[in-house]
C-alpha cells in the first residue's frame, strides 16, 4: 500500500507543506517515485509522520525532533526538557491564578510589582506607578529591599506628601523635607547599595537613571520633586553623620 504527499498527509494529521519541511530538515525520509515522478509514500513513512506528530503535541521543539533517532527508544532527554518547561508554566499559572483570584476578591492589586500587593494602600497612585517601572530597572534583591522600606514607613507617612500643593511655598517645603530625612537616612543606613545601586541594576545605570527620571517628572509635581531632593540631602547628611566616629570628650 502506497499513498500520495496529500494522502498521507491527511492520514498523519498534518499538511502537505508540513510533509515538505519534514523531508527538507532531515526528520522524515525522502520515499521512492513512480516512473512518472509521483512520490510513493509507505506505513515506514506514515508510522515516522505520526511520531513526529505525537511529540509535537506534546510541544518538543522540531530542533529536538531533528536530532531523535527513532529507533523505538523513548527521546528521554528531550522529554526531560519539556517536562521541566510544562512543570514551570504550571507554577506560573497557578500563581497567576491565584493573584487574579484575589484580585477578582478585592484583596489585592493589579498596579503594583508582585510582592507589593499588601503595601498597596499606603501607595499613591504615583508611588505605585513608580514601583511598578523601578520593578524593571531594579534586580529582585533590590525590590525585596524596598518592599522592607516600605513596610518600615508609618502608614500616614505619605499624606503630607502625596496632598502638598504644587505651589507650596519654600518653608512648607523644606518643613516636609525634614520630616521625611530620617527615614530615608534609616535607609540609607539599612541598605548601603542605596548609594551605589550599580550592581542592582540589569539594565545598566543610564538607563535606569534617565528612565526614573522621566517618569519622577510625570507623576509628581515640581513641588515635590523639589522636597524629593531636600529631603535626599538631609537624609545623606544624616547618614554620613552616624557613620563618624564620636569622641567621649
Amino acid at each position: 500500500m502506497t499513498w500520495s504527499t496529500r494522502e498521507v498527509a491527511e492520514l498523519a494529521g498534518t499538511t502537505v507543506n508540513t510533509v515538505r519541511h519534514y523531508h527538507q530538515a532531515g526528520m522524515l525520509e525522502q520515499p521512492e517515485r513512480t516512473s512518472n515522478g509521483y512520490k510513493q509514500y509507505g506505513p515506514r513513512h506514515l508510522v515516522r509522520l505520526l511520531q513526529i506528530r505525537r511529540l509535537r503535541d506534546l510541544d518538543v521543539p522540531l530542533a529536538q525532533i531533528e536530532s531523535m533517532d527513532f529507533g523505538g527508544e523513548t527521546p528521554a532527554t528531550a522529554l526531560l526538557a519539556v517536562d521541566a518547561d510544562l512543570a514551570a508554566s504550571i507554577k506560573r499559572l497557578t500563581r497567576a491564578r491565584a493573584e487574579i483570584r484575589a484580585i477578582l476578591d478585592g484583596t489585592t492589586a493589579t498596579d503594583v510589582p508582585s510582592g507589593f500587593e499588601h503595601l498597596a494602600g499606603r501607595l499613591s497612585s504615583s508611588e505605585r506607578a513608580l514601583m511598578l517601572v523601578m520593578s524593571q530597572l531594579y534586580d529582585e534583591s533590590a525590590m525585596a529591599d524596598m518592599q522592607k522600606m516600605v513596610e518600615a514607613e508609618a502608614e500616614d507617612a505619605g499624606v503630607e506628601f502625596d496632598a502638598l500643593p504644587p505651589d507650596a511655598d519654600d518653608a512648607t517645603r523644606q518643613e516636609l523635607a525634614e520630616a521625611l530625612a530620617p527615614q530615608l537616612a534609616q535607609n540609607l543606613i539599612d541598605y548601603r547599595w542605596l548609594l551605589d545601586p550599580k550592581a542592582h541594576l540589569p539594565k545598566g545605570s543610564r538607563v535606569a537613571q534617565e528612565t526614573l527620571l522621566e517618569t519622577a517628572v510625570e507623576l509628581f509635581s515640581e513641588s515635590q520633586l523639589d522636597v524629593i531632593a531636600r529631603a535626599s540631602v538631609i537624609a545623606t547628611e544624616l547618614a554620613a553623620e552616624s557613620d563618624t566616629p564620636t569622641s567621649d570628650g
